[in-house]
Order: structure tokens, then sequence, then C-alpha cells
């Protein structure tokens, strides 16, 4: 019988040699990758938005701001408070109008409280308009989402009237034809609400009627 025959043995030599893993590949990746995010995304993109915002909508993009007399007197945007019978009021803020506090209340429909704050702050309206309760729209009496709404119902400005008349001494029926001049319809008769922008109005309404020599227009400060 042959004996075995010993297995071949490959010449060192010719012995494949094992391939090193390597990650330098991997990490070059990772960081071109990154590299490209932050100068894409954090910083063209950005660039693009600012400037494709001011092209097409610069009084948007710049806040909307509202001039008068040359002076920034609000934003089209943000809702603030008017001191006094002689300007028409916005709906109440659970902010104090604080564009950099957006809130509401947080109470639920079941809270007490907020019941309880609903029913005073509609006497009390209804007592400075001179009407019933049940007259007073929702919206003069409920605070919005934001707390900086700045527009309130035409109902809601139509409730006004008869108190700024009074106080301004001028004819209700001009005061009606600013309100219905500031009126603005649903969004392309579809969406949202027809709405009053309190600020324009009131400055509308100051061109309408100056105030008296050395009367001041309602300013900043807690809504009445």
């Amino acid at each position: 019988m042959a004996s075995p025959q010993a297995p071949l043995q490959t010449p060192s030599h010719l012995q494949p040699t094992p391939a090193r893993v390597s990650d330098r590949g991997a990490l070059r990746g990772a960081i071109g990758l990154s590299i490209l995010t932050l100068a894409g995304f954090g910083f063209l993109y950005s660039l693009a938005g600012v400037g494709i915002g001011q092209a097409l909508f610069q009084d948007a993009a710049n806040g909307s701001l509202v001039e008068r007399d040359g002076r920034i007197v609000g934003s089209a945007l943000v809702a603030q408070p008017f001191v006094g019978d002689r300007y028409f009021q916005p709906r109440p803020s659970a902010a104090d109008y604080n564009p950099m506090a957006l809130a509401g209340s947080n109470q639920a429909r079941t809270n007490p409280d907020l019941r309880k704050r609903l029913e005073d702050a509609r006497e009390a309206i209804a007592r400075r308009e001179g009407v019933e309760p049940a007259a007073v729209p929702d919206d003069l009496f409920t605070q919005s989402g934001s707390g900086v709404d700045p527009h309130i119902t035409p109902q809601a400005a139509v409730l006004q009237i008869n108190r700024i008349a009074r106080a301004r001494g001028v004819g209700r029926d001009a005061i009606a034809r600013l309100v219905k001049r500031h009126t603005q319809e649903k969004q392309w008769g579809i969406f949202g609400q027809a709405r009053v922008n309190v600020l324009e109005l009131n400055l509308a309404l100051d061109a309408l009627a100056p105030l008296p020599s050395g009367d001041a227009r309602g300013t900043p400060g807690p809504a009445r």
C-alpha cells in the first residue's frame, strides 16, 4: 500500500497578503458630507431664502412694519393695545401683547377659572360699549392662540363704533364707512373669515378725525 502523500505547501512568497482594513476613506466621506451639509443647508439655503424673501416678499420678510409720519408704529401682523375710548380695541392677550412670549391661556374649556374670566370680560366689554352681554362677539373677550392676533371680526369693530363716535365727536356713519373700507374678506373668497386689522383701522381713524392738539395716540399698555 502506498503511503499517503504530504499536502503541497505553497511557498511563502506566493501566499496572498491579508488585506488591511482602513477607515480613512469613511472618515473623509463623513467629513466631506458634514462640510457639504453645513455649507449647503446651514448657509447657502438660508442665504437663498433671505434673498428670495427680500426680492419677492420684502414687506412681509421685514415684519410687515407700519409707518406713520416716518416713524414705525407697529406691525400689521402683531396686535397691540390701545388706551382710551377713542380707539378700536383688539382681542385680549394672554401674552400681554408681547411677540416674544406668544401663548394662549392653556386653560381647558371645563376650567372654572376660564369660565369666570370669560364671563367677567364679557360683562366688562358690554358695560364699556353700552350693550347686553349677549351682544358681545366672542373674539372681543376670548384670547387667540398666539396672543397677538392683529385682527377682529367686522362685528367686533361695528360694536365699538358708537363709543368711538361719541368720544371723538364724529358721525357714526363716517366711522362705519371706515370699518367697511378696512374689512378684508376671506382669502381668495374661500379661506378664513372676514377680518379687520385693528392697527390699520386706528391709524385710518386718526387720519379721519385727528385728536386734539397735545392729545396722544393710544400707546401700548394693558388692554381695557
